[in-house]
């Protein structure tokens, strides 16, 4: 039974370690109520401090927590990514979630190493014995058309953020028979996070009034679930202190 936190680490700028002391802190506070942190990576394109800085700190600190980190594809080589997760390894990282990325909007650097196949590559040399890897799952899949995906064997996938309970029961019904974890993605309802459902057309209105409910029936399912509140860490801190899972 697992209640993760998803964090973005700061952009690149000059007060970075301003904003890496303001993101610890948060962790800090946030982590006395959550299971497990995952960390994001360069969101957008807009370059970021790297999350395995950020997920090293994390479990130097917070041993308990299971932190997870998103590495992207779109702009590393095989060797890179690699190298990341042998570091990932070292520092008793959790878990990866491989993901193509946005287009970095510095560069017009493309690898073309799509994420099924780095996991392909993943599973053939045994890294899944040393951390959990997940790829990443649209919230309305097209099962037929996402066999490379499940035919890379990863330990499970993590949603897109989900719609409502429906999209979450049918990618479950789906894919955990076959032996795969499903970690659903679910935004946080709030005023400051409207801009994000707009961007992800996500209507709320049939769970912002019963969130708590909403996150209980989800967990319910899968024992696994990732909080997402990009624009409003007081009003997901608020929540996660109070919430109460059946």
């Amino acid at each position: 039974m697992t209640v993760r936190y998803e964090i973005n680490p700061p952009k690149v700028s000059d007060n970075t370690d301003a904003q890496i002391e303001k993101l610890e802190d948060r962790i800090e506070h946030i982590s006395h109520f959550c299971d497990g942190i995952h960390v994001t990576e360069s969101v957008l394109g807009i370059p970021r401090i790297p999350p395995l800085d950020i997920a090293k700190k994390i479990k130097e600190k917070k041993p308990q927590l299971k932190v997870t980190v998103s590495l992207r594809t779109i702009d590393k080589t095989s060797q890179q990514i690699y190298s990341i997760l042998n570091e990932l390894i070292e520092n008793k990282i959790d878990g990866v979630l491989v993901l193509m990325g946005d287009p970095p909007v510095d560069t017009k650097q493309n690898s073309q190493l799509f994420p099924s196949k780095v996991v392909s590559e993943l599973t053939k040399n045994e890294y899944k014995e040393k951390i959990e890897v997940f790829l990443s799952i649209p919230n309305k899949p097209n099962f037929q058309k996402i066999t490379k995906k499940v035919n890379s064997e990863p330990n499970g996938f993590v949603t897109q953020v989900i719609h409502n309970y429906e999209e979450a029961e049918k990618i479950y019904n789906y894919l955990n028979p076959k032996g795969f974890e499903i970690i659903p993605c679910i935004l946080f309802p709030s005023d400051n996070n409207v801009k994000s459902a707009e961007f992800l057309k996500l209507d709320w209105s049939n769970y912002k009034e019963n969130f708590t409910q909403y996150v209980n029936q989800i967990h319910k399912l899968t024992n696994d679930v990732l909080i997402t509140s990009p624009n409003d860490f007081k009003g997901a801190l608020d929540f996660f202190s109070s919430l109460n899972l059946d």
